[in-house]
């Protein structure tokens, strides 16, 4: 049933023309066509010309739900789950068109609105397919178990005949670490995340949840990579399982062996290759590193032909320090190396170049906001739908306004109005910060401890903690009260409450209505999709050029539109709560000409003066 607002409408024009219903539905009828007289709705949704002679959309401009897809598009062959992704970004009249031009445009959407039309992204498309990496099950560090995304490891089903009959998982795709190397993984994660190094240990710096599972799942696409077969897609060196050990990173062969596979597998070296020695130099350290202290690590070790000599493994038992030294001078060499020939192939500016060559990116990137509330649906009729838009919208805002990383974004909490907040001793414990409102300041307030960035130790912070009063602009408080009040209830529906401010839409396969950093990329990434790509068959989006991205590239814009407006790397440091030499090296994409720009400004002032 539709809103009043549309039957009061479609009663009126009946009226003004001095039409019943049943002349209506005679005028609309086909000879031979089986038509319900009793509804208008294929005429309502566009399927037939009206009579009234009204602007075009007239009717359809007052549905409830504006960004819902028409149903019965002829998309051929295409998946249920691709449908369902495609058929809200396709013209009404799509059906209607010809061949040719529906090719056109579902290429187009396939292109730029679901991929991204990027050199990384059509290689990480292409790169998912081939799965090869262990998954280290039930890890675990600092007490807690292991993040989400780190259980999303998964590996390869191109093995050999004779290794498949050995592991029967194999079949599935999915290998779990054996043993022994699930309990040398367990180690090194207890050995960098403990709060005390165990006695007769040392170490230099410690690992926090998000740089564990980081590790854990670089290391597991080394490990898959070596055991993956020669003879698959994938092109792996075929090591058995059982001769996975992290005993063969002390050796050069290994290393160079995958360094050389990942160079062929992209076409370039990349910083994961550099990031990836600097992690083998660290573990090989004197008398910090872990290997380094594991020495009985070398008894698992066989040897490999054409990667570890039976020479190499002798040495290393006679002189366990000078292999882990003569390892490190290697690592260092090759990461020299690497570095004078590394490429650049994930540029995170490539989605959001648009917004960064414009004048002011902060406004053009505001125009995402506007087309939100310009299509959002009637939560009267649409409960869900409207509840989702909302927390579209204000993902933005509160993105853009502390300029928080994707993870402090995510894990932020939420205290309601008229409810005690959470201390910070508390917040400082969780390593998270809390959204609540102020008396005094009469506002909504983020507070977030230093601890919970990942630059904690920065000089921005000097150790106190991150205090901003959100202002009330594009009615952020209203919306925000609405989406506390009711439409985050919406979302939730049964599930347990996770304490965070952004919620998933709870559905009847969830388990857990908190979001973890992929499901929180892709929600953002969904934002941008269906409310950020200017889409030039049905005329919907805000910004012609954008391509899909994630949370973190608000920082890049934040950074970028002070740069422009200010010139000067310290303020565009405030924003994002890092220091001036960060902003230069790595988010101020600040153009020559925006420059000059600058400085004739200044230098024009004494001309208008004159």
């Amino acid at each position: 049933m539709f809103e009043a607002g549309f039957q009061d409408a479609l009663v009126y024009q009946m009226r003004r023309f001095g039409e019943s219903y049943w002349q209506l539905y005679r005028a609309v009828i086909r000879l031979g066509e089986t038509f319900d007289d009793k509804t208008l709705l294929s005429w309502i949704q566009g399927e037939r010309v009206p009579r009234y002679r009204l602007s075009p959309g007239y009717f359809k401009a007052k549905l409830p739900h504006q960004s819902r897809s028409l149903h019965g598009h002829d998309l051929g062959d295409i998946s249920p789950a691709e449908r369902r992704r495609i058929a809200v970004r396709l013209p009404d009249d799509f059906s209607s068109l010809p061949f040719i031009k529906r090719e056109e445009i579902l290429d187009w959407v396939r292109r730029v609105i679901i991929s991204g039309s990027t050199d990384y992204r059509r290689y990480q498309a292409a790169a998912v397919k081939q799965r090869y990496a262990i998954r280290f099950a039930g890890v675990t560090y600092g007490g807690g178990s292991r993040s989400p995304r780190a259980h999303a490891l998964t590996a390869s089903a191109n093995y050999s005949v004779a290794e498949t009959l050995e592991d029967p998982d194999l079949l599935s795709g999915v290998v779990d670490a054996p043993p022994r190397l699930a309990m040398e993984m367990a180690d090194l994660i207890r050995f960098k995340t403990s709060t005390l190094t165990a006695i007769g240990f040392q170490r230099n710096g410690v690992w926090g949840e998000e740089t564990a599972s980081q590790k854990i799942e670089h290391l597991g696409l080394m490990f898959g990579a070596l055991a993956a077969s020669p003879a698959g897609v994938v092109k792996g060196r075929g090591v058995p399982l059982s001769q996975l050990t992290f005993g063969l990173l002390i050796f050069p062969g290994i290393w160079d062996w995958y360094l050389q596979w990942r160079e062929q597998r992209r076409g370039f070296y990349t910083k994961w290759e550099e990031d990836m020695l600097m992690v083998a130099q660290a573990l090989t350290r004197s008398e910090v590193g872990w290997i380094r202290q594991h020495p009985e690590l070398l008894k698992n070790v066989r040897p490999i032909n054409g990667l570890i000599a039976p020479e190499e493994i002798e040495f290393a038992a006679r002189d366990w320090h000078g292999a882990c030294d003569a390892f490190h001078r290697h690592a260092a060499n090759r990461s020299k190396e690497v570095q004078r020939v590394m490429r650049v192939h994930r540029d995170p500016f490539e989605p959001i170049m648009c917004i960064l060559e414009a004048d002011k990116p902060l406004a053009e990137y505001r125009k995402i906001t506007d087309e939100i509330l310009k299509r959002m649906p009637d939560e009267d009729r649409c409960p869900r739908p409207a509840a989702e838009a909302v927390r579209s919208f204000l993902m933005l805002p509160l993105g853009l306004h502390p300029g928080l990383r994707q993870k402090n974004l995510r894990q932020l909490r939420l205290c309601p109005r008229g409810h005690f907040p959470t201390s910070e001793r508390r917040l400082e414990d969780m390593k998270c910060g809390e959204l609540r409102w102020s008396d005094r300041e009469g506002g909504w307030e983020v507070l977030m401890p230093s601890a919970a960035f990942k630059n904690s130790g920065s000089s921005f912070f000097g150790q106190k903690p991150f205090r901003l009063i959100l202002p009330d602009l594009l009615d952020l408080y209203k919306y925000l009260d609405a989406y506390i009040d009711r439409h985050r209830g919406v979302l939730l529906g049964p599930a347990k409450d996770p304490g965070t401010l952004f919620v998933k839409t709870v559905k009847t396969t969830s388990l857990d209505a908190a979001y973890d950093s992929t499901k929180f990329y892709e929600a953002w990434r969904t934002v941008i999709q269906r409310y950020g790509i200017y889409n030039p068959y049905t005329g919907r989006g805000a910004i012609k050029g954008l391509l899909p991205h994630g949370p973190h590239n608000v920082r890049e814009i934040l950074a970028t539109h002070i740069l422009k407006q200010t010139g000067s790397y310290e303020q565009a440091s405030y924003a994002i709560q890092d220091t001036p030499d960060v902003v230069q090296q790595h988010y101020g994409r600040f153009l020559p000409q925006d420059k000059a720009a600058l400085a004739a400004k200044i230098l024009n002032q004494v001309w208008e003066a004159a």
